[in-house]
């Protein structure tokens, strides 16, 4: 099959189980924030962003590792992914262990001392959610795209069912008669806190229905392959933990940040975290195209027109991601719905956002540089300069302009890294990337959208209308550019 084909196919399938999956966990926003007050859904938001940091930690890096050293031919697979799953089961399980022991002083560093099985419940989620991450590397690695998309799924289903069921069912049930059997089944103190008991569950099943890719035989475990997979691995930690604050430091400490008292920095959070929700469909476009493109970068790598390809595949994954900013923003009048109207007026940071997520993708295209000529030292040092950026943007920023300021300190630290990452690109692993297509989407995309806000403010046709034209013209510019050069090419080549 193609190279290309192949990548689009197994993109479509990650980006199915991902779109669909997460757009069922997307659907729970309207619950929530519909449900919950501002400050409430902040609770959520707060501690996923906490969680974020450690999922990156305790994975190790390991993901990457495994493809390296599966694809090298060195070492048996099977000794590979027994190393690794070793290494993840022993420090996570000690990981929960320590979060079991200090839960109360946390809650109480956190301000949550009466809730401290928060701390417990997240703590099992991560320790889940890092052993059966490298059993979904194995997944990928073995092209087993179908099995990964169902797990995926039947995992998100039962979240997103178990929340439903939880917040909408039993709690209805408890306001008509707390006695009933589903009404015993909601405890009004616990609240915002079943979003993270269904989510237990859900990974808890995950691991379980992942059995069959953890057989291992333990005794498998090679020190030398486990410290050569540890020295290209830990940059990969350096490098995720500073992806990691990059994406989500914001939402860890806005309520630190925000010049406001403590009830209303939690609810600027959670207005925040809601419109951060509205660029879920490029997040998981991006998401879906990881999957399938880390591990296609690593086996395509040594044929002869392996350059240009990952140039052509740059190309389209911005002509992709430029139609989801449109999509979003244009019709933004019908995605506002997803949140409650209290959360409403944080809309004016989600094209920012998009714009940011943009950059991201680019970001992780170019990436490949260090990856494939194992200079993660190199990654590394970029993503920390990126991470010092965020972290100096929020402490300047949003004192003075709130959780825009923090939105506008995405866009900047995506865009510095971009142009590091390509400018070290070409010393390193230099690919021919068209950047002036590249760049003239993404302008045409925010021209786009800054003339349709011009046209509804001065004529009175439906935003729809003016929203469709637009959209319209947008397709129009790709098929002369890119997709009627494509076939003329393809004809010319039978």
């Amino acid at each position: 099959m193609n190279p290309l084909k192949k990548l689009a196919s197994q993109t479509a399938i990650y980006g199915v189980s991902s779109v669909f999956g997460r757009f069922l966990n997307y659907l729970l926003v309207p619950l929530l924030t519909y449900t919950f007050a501002p400050a409430e859904y902040g609770v959520i938001a707060e501690f996923y962003a906490y969680m974020g940091f450690f999922a990156v930690i305790l994975v190790f890096g390991l993901e990457t590792g495994y493809f390296r050293f599966r694809a090298s031919g060195e070492w048996q697979s099977e000794r590979v992914f027994s190393t690794i799953f070793s290494t993840l089961l022993v420090l996570n399980v000690g990981f929960f262990l320590l979060l079991c022991w200090q839960r109360q002083p946390l809650a109480e560093l956190l301000n949550h001392s009466e809730h401290s099985n928060y701390i417990v419940w997240c703590a099992a989620i991560l320790a889940l959610d890092s052993m059966g991450a490298i059993a979904f590397a194995r997944l990928r690695a073995e092209e087993r795209a179908a099995r990964f998309a169902t797990l995926k799924l039947l995992e998100i289903g039962v979240n997103v069912g178990l929340t439903v069921f939880f917040i909408s069912v039993c709690r209805q049930a408890f306001v008509h008669d707390p006695n009933s059997v589903l009404g015993a089944l909601w405890n009004p103190e616990l609240g915002v806190g079943y979003v993270f008991l269904a989510n237990l569950v859900a990974s808890g099943l995950k691991l379980l229905l992942l059995t069959p890719q953890l057989r291992i035989t333990l005794t498998w475990f090679d020190l030398e392959l486990f410290q050569r997979v540890l020295r290209y691995s830990l940059p990969m930690v350096v490098i995720g933990f500073a992806g990691i604050i990059n994406e989500m430091l914001d939402r860890a400490a806005l309520k630190y940040l925000l010049p406001f008292d403590d009830a209303t920095n939690m609810a600027q959070l959670g207005i925040y975290s809601a419109c951060y929700k509205l660029s879920i469909l490029m997040a998981l476009f991006i998401q879906a195209f990881r999957y399938a493109g880390e591990p296609f970068f690593f086996n395509y790598a040594q044929q002869s027109d392996a350059r240009q390809t990952y140039a052509l595949v740059l190309n389209w994954f911005v002509i992709c991601c430029t139609a989801l900013f449109l999509l979003v923003t244009l019709y933004i009048d019908l995605f506002q719905y997803f949140v409650g109207s209290d959360y409403r007026s944080g809309l004016s940071v989600v094209p920012v956002l998009l714009l940011a997520s943009i950059l991201l993708g680019i970001y992780v295209n170019l990436s490949i540089w260090y990856k494939l000529t194992d200079r993660t030292l190199l990654g590394a040092g970029v993503s920390l300069v990126g991470a010092a950026i965020t972290i100096i943007l929020l402490l300047w920023w949003v004192p003075l302009y709130g959780y825009v300021g923090a939105a506008w300190a995405h866009l900047v630290c995506y865009g510095a890294m971009v142009m590091m990452s390509y400018l070290l690109g070409r010393h390193y692993y230099p690919v021919p990337y068209d950047f002036k297509r590249v760049g003239g989407y993404i302008g045409l995309a925010v021209a786009l959208l800054f003339a349709q806000h011009l046209w509804q403010e001065y004529s009175l046709w439906s935003s729809w209308i003016t929203a469709t034209v637009c959209f319209s013209i947008f397709f129009i510019v790709v098929f002369i550019v890119d997709v009627r050069p494509l076939k003329q090419r393809f004809r010319r080549s039978i």
